[in-house]
């Protein structure tokens, strides 16, 4: 399995001030933040929320 490389497009992730939104070498988005538990997710998946504002300014700097 290659590795990915993630190139950050909105959000910063430092250390605990998460969430960061990332374009990967795969053609794929990846979303980094808090763990929502509570919901049951199928092995290998989990649910992750970030702020409606992290989505636009992703928009934003993707020039969509």
């Amino acid at each position: 399995m290659e590795d990915v490389e993630l190139t950050r497009i909105a959000g910063t992730c430092n250390r605990d001030d998460c969430p960061t939104l990332y374009r990967t070498n795969r053609g794929t988005l990846a979303i980094q933040g808090d763990h929502l538990s509570g919901r049951r997710t199928p092995d290998g998946e989990a649910i992750v929320e970030i702020p409606e504002e992290l989505l636009r300014e992703a928009v934003r700097a993707l020039g969509w």
